[in-house]
Parts: structure tokens; sequence; C-alpha cells
């Protein structure tokens, strides 16, 4: 189980290094940028971006999910579960056709994750 999670973490990140770009100095928060540039060294500094580009977007639940990856790699699971939670309720929100779908797969992924983590 531990095993899996790393796995996919590991490989989550590698394929977001490939797709980062920087944010032009003054430019307004985007949905997408939580996972910019992550380094595992300054994983608290980038939970705190991460909080502001949540609060930023509080009907979207594509930063909560890429929130969940933060916690994960930090160790707080509980938090972790409390975005996915959150982000899952808030895709219930959206007509299925407007979600996407990887979001869709992820959320659940993640979800089933979190109750398997509580048992």
């Amino acid at each position: 189980m531990a095993t899996a999670r790393a796995l996919l973490i590991g490989a989550m990140l590698m394929l977001l290094a490939g797709c980062s770009e920087e944010p032009l100095p003054g430019q307004q928060l985007r949905s997408h940028e939580c996972l910019q540039n992550i380094t595992l060294d300054k994983l608290a500094e980038h939970i705190s971006h991460c909080d502001a580009v949540v609060a930023a977007f509080p009907a979207n639940p594509s930063p909560l999910n890429d929130r969940y990856l933060l916690h994960s790699l930090a160790g707080n699971e509980a938090a972790a579960c409390a975005d996915i939670a959150k982000a899952s309720s808030l895709a219930r929100q959206i007509p299925a056709n407007s979600l996407d779908p990887q979001l869709r797969n992820d959320l659940k992924l993640r979800q089933e994750l979190c109750r398997r983590g509580k048992s």
C-alpha cells in the first residue's frame, strides 16, 4: 500500500517536472500552479503557495487535488485526505462531461487510498 502510493507520487512528480513554467512577476495565480517546480527541500513553501491557489479558486477541485499530493509527500495524510474529500465534493457539483476525466480518476483513486489508510 505505501509502496504503491510512493510509486504513484514519484511517477506524478516525474510527469509534472517536464510540464512546469515560471509565472511572470506580478501575474495572478492560476489554478494549475500548485505543482510547478516542486522540490522536496522546499515542500513547506510549496504547500503555503498552494494554500493561496486553493483560496483563490474555492470552487475548483483541481488545486485541492494537487495539494493532496503535496500533503502526502510531507507525510500529512489527514490533511491530504481532507483535501480529497473536499475536492470530490466539489467535483460532484460539476456536470460529468465538464470535468476532466483524468481529474475524476485521480479523485476516485485517492479517495480509495484514503479509505484504505483508515482501515
